[in-house]
């Protein structure tokens, strides 16, 4: 999942609206953000596979350091305690962190494991199963979460028009057919899963960002009542 994991972000801040935006919004993201990372430094591995749809076209070999059960718990947990000043934030930012291992286990093809290696690995593995139709789902779940962050949102005047369209900008680009991740993989090594990893990195961390400043603008158009 990716474009899901902001639209959770957005429901949680509409649900949480005195929660500052980026404990939210960069939590959500976390594990990839660093799943990036570690696979950039060879850490986790990934193996470039031009079939593994619906927009990937990467199998995701090893990603236990970020990805297994237990190191999201365990990380989920060190993101919420870089917020430990105001107890209701760290907790929070440890659950939107927590949540992107929750959103991606109907995804993931059974390469979740529950510790790092692990032979128990989760994961419904419907990207494999659905093919195109789970980038589909995804984008019902997006708009789900989407219209009630919107409600949400609206009740206390602020708008969230311009965060809902870098989410629908997300969803077409990393959608089947205009996925960057296609054109990645065909690189030779070490280029591919470097760069994969950087884009995964970036593709949360640039639009985390993005997304909390529009969030934060709109509510300062909102004024006060807003919180």
């Amino acid at each position: 999942m990716y474009v899901g994991h902001f639209a959770i972000g957005l429901a949680i801040k509409a649900r949480m609206p005195d929660v500052p935006t980026l404990p939210i919004m960069l939590g959500v993201g976390f594990l990839d953000i660093l799943d990036g990372l570690f696979i950039i430094a060879g850490f986790d591995r990934v193996t470039p596979n031009l079939l593994a749809g619906p927009y990937l076209f990467f199998d995701l070999t090893f990603i236990d350091w970020d990805h297994s059960l237990l190191m999201a718990l365990l990380w989920s947990l060190v993101w919420g305690a870089l917020f430990l000043r105001t107890p209701k934030v760290a907790l929070v930012a440890a659950l939107a962190a927590f949540s992107h291992f929750i959103a991606d286990w109907p995804m993931h093809n059974g390469d979740l494991a529950l510790h790092p290696h692990s032979s128990e690995h989760l994961g419904w593995g419907l990207w494999g199963r659905w093919g195109t139709l789970s980038w589909a789902a995804e984008g019902l779940f997006v708009a789900a979460l989407c219209s009630y962050a919107w409600v949400k949102s609206a009740g206390r005047g602020v708008s969230l028009v311009w965060p809902c369209v870098v989410l629908a900008v997300l969803m077409l680009n990393l959608s089947p057919w205009l996925s960057p991740m296609k054109v990645i993989a065909t690189l030779d090594e070490p280029a591919a899963h470097v760069a994969h990893g950087a884009l995964v990195a970036l593709g949360f961390l640039v639009p985390g960002l993005l997304i909390t400043w529009l969030m934060n603008a709109a509510e300062r158009r909102a004024g006060p009542s807003s919180c």
